[in-house]
């Protein structure tokens, strides 16, 4: 089964340490908070310099969308970009973000460290294995097809694919594919 999740229909909330705004895209489970969620994935606006919000036992999986942003930890600064690689850390490592040159929009995965892990790969086409757990639009509009069905995406929807399809899915657009395991 899949479940389309528009960007329109998501309501931005303040982060965790007051420092920015987030939007849910899916958590599991669904009605968890912030502290008993066993896999989180949200799309953040980060709009000025500022710690990031600490998350004891989970790990993040960050990958920008849109712009530029720069993570300071204690022992090195990392930057990543739109059309580079996500980044990995722990989330109980204080770090701060700083966007370079503009806002920048970012797409945060995050995961109960002991119970699940995550993978993220950024994608501009082909096809996608069934089991991947959620297709998140990256910019410009998408289109996925499966069999003789085709679904239009536009900017930051996301797909949840809540039960294994046995079709794999085609992929036309640039999307961030993640994969959540137990």
């Amino acid at each position: 089964m899949i479940r389309l999740l528009r960007a329109a229909d998501r309501t931005a909330v303040p982060w965790k340490n007051g420092g920015g705004v987030t939007r849910e895209v899916a958590a599991s489970p669904p009605s968890a908070g912030l502290d008993s969620f066993d896999w989180r994935v949200s799309i953040a606006e980060v709009r000025a310099s500022g710690p990031f919000s600490v998350f004891e036992g989970i790990d993040r999986t960050l990958t920008v969308l849109q712009g530029r942003l720069a993570l300071t930890f204690a022992d090195r600064t990392v930057e990543l970009t739109a059309d580079g690689a996500r980044f990995a850390f722990p989330g109980d490592v204080p770090c701060t973000g700083q966007p370079v040159g503009g806002p920048v929009t970012d797409l945060n995965v995050m995961v109960r460290r002991g119970r699940r892990s995550a993978h993220v790969e950024r994608v501009t086409e082909g096809v996608i294995a069934p089991e991947t757990t959620m297709l998140v639009v990256a910019s410009a509009s998408t289109g996925i097809q499966w069999g003789d069905r085709h679904m239009a995406l536009a900017p930051f929807d996301a797909v949840l694919i809540v039960a294994p399809e046995e079709t794999p899915f085609s992929l036309r657009g640039d999307a961030c594919i993640i994969r959540i395991r137990s």
